[in-house]
């Protein structure tokens, strides 16, 4: 088998959004300057996009996988062609290598050909006649699921917990951009409200400093919260090793640099964080090895976001490694058909819905990716 053709597809949806561009929001209280971020308000309306990457071999068999927040363009196909055209789908390992260890010469940044890799993995599923799940070795038939949301006040958060209780979640991430000392009251009542059993997770989002980081962390600590996450910007190590050596609570870090497996790993080495973050948009091969280096040092991967494909490639990824807890949902993708909706706008009809507070992948081959062509095919605008 060999793969024939590479291609990307942009598509557009009939749905049109607001846009008026990005702004940087300074978040006030703070001791040091901190930002959020968030769109513009404008009264232009654009149609929305969305971008897939086709890769079809000369024996018929195809894939199409999502481009999820990737610096993955007109110029990285071009490099794919040159080097992928001709090559065998089937020796996924040996196509990894050649453009993991590549890419400081093809200057581009590490993760870049993610949906290439996914790709690769959908096709020799396919071509097996099986699952990704089971090519790699099912270790769970679900993954847990918490929903996350945005920067909210004490009864905002309670309103989202309620929102996703109806499909059985039991866990949920604040995210807060208040600054230690407004958090701390947030998360005794939230852990009052909710009760001693339901999982709480908090991401302040590079807000705090080392200090703050400390003190609420004591505090959650005494609250049985799940993890602290990014408490400031990852490009101190030094901090976060004085941070994991000052508490008990684990400490998630590593969003900012997941791209990058060697130095993602080298946090774990040198004791930087307790967990790390991983995101299949950089590919499953990525992901499986910082899981596997992981679980030998005792330590956990959790991957960030769906992952691709709305959500199929992280369910199956995240059944398959042992190491990791749970399935990220942030607020756009609230509630048991949140994935499958935002699927269904560009004609995939499977993405995986949330049933008693899991997702499960589906048992059809590679991801399972069922499409409804003719509306996906009407959608594209483009192609390169």
């Amino acid at each position: 088998m060999k793969i024939s053709e590479i291609k990307l597809l942009t598509l557009e949806s009939d749905r049109k959004q607001s846009w008026g561009g990005w702004r940087l929001i300074p978040i006030p209280n703070l001791r040091d300057i901190r930002y959020t971020s968030g769109q513009k308000l404008g009264t232009e309306k654009r149609k929305r996009s969305a971008s897939f990457l086709r890769v079809t071999t000369d024996e018929g068999i195809e894939s199409t996988v999502s481009i999820e927040l990737s610096p993955f363009g007109p110029p990285q196909v071009e490099i794919l062609r040159s080097l992928m055209v001709g090559e065998d789908p089937l020796r996924r390992e040996e196509l990894w290598q050649k453009l993991h260890k590549g890419t400081r010469w093809l200057y581009q940044v590490p993760g870049w050909f993610g949906p290439f890799d996914n790709a690769v993995w959908d096709i020799y599923g396919k071509a097996a006649g099986l699952p990704v799940y089971a090519l790699i070795g099912r270790v769970r038939e679900r993954i847990q699921v918490y929903q996350t949301g945005g920067n909210l006040d004490l009864q905002g958060y309670i309103d989202h917990i309620d929102r996703v209780r109806d499909c059985g979640v039991t866990a949920y991430k604040l995210h807060s951009y208040k600054g230690g000392k407004a958090d701390i009251p947030i998360l005794e009542k939230l852990r009052e409200t909710v009760g001693d059993d339901y999982a709480l997770l908090h991401d302040p989002v590079c807000s705090y400093d080392l200090r703050e980081a400390i003190q609420v962390a004591h505090v959650m600590e005494a609250l049985g919260y799940i993890w602290l996450e990014e408490p400031f910007h990852e490009q101190k190590m030094n901090l976060y090793q004085e941070l994991c050596d000052a508490v008990e609570m684990p400490i998630l870090a590593t969003e900012m640099l997941m791209n990058d497996l060697g130095i993602t790993t080298q946090w774990m080495l040198h004791g930087a964080t307790d967990m790390c973050r991983g995101n299949a948009r950089h590919g499953a091969t990525m992901i499986l090895k910082m899981a596997h280096f992981a679980e030998l040092h005792g330590k956990n991967v959790e991957l960030n976001g769906h992952g691709g494909l709305f959500g199929l490639v992280h369910a199956h990824l995240e059944c398959c490694i042992e190491n990791t807890q749970y399935f990220e949902s942030n607020g756009a993708f609230a509630g048991r058909n949140g994935h499958r909706d935002a699927g269904l706008e560009w004609g995939l009809l499977n993405a995986p819905e949330t049933i008693d507070g899991h997702k499960s992948p589906p048992d059809g081959p590679g991801w399972g990716a069922e499409w409804d062509e003719e509306k996906f095919d009407a959608m594209i605008v483009a192609e390169h």
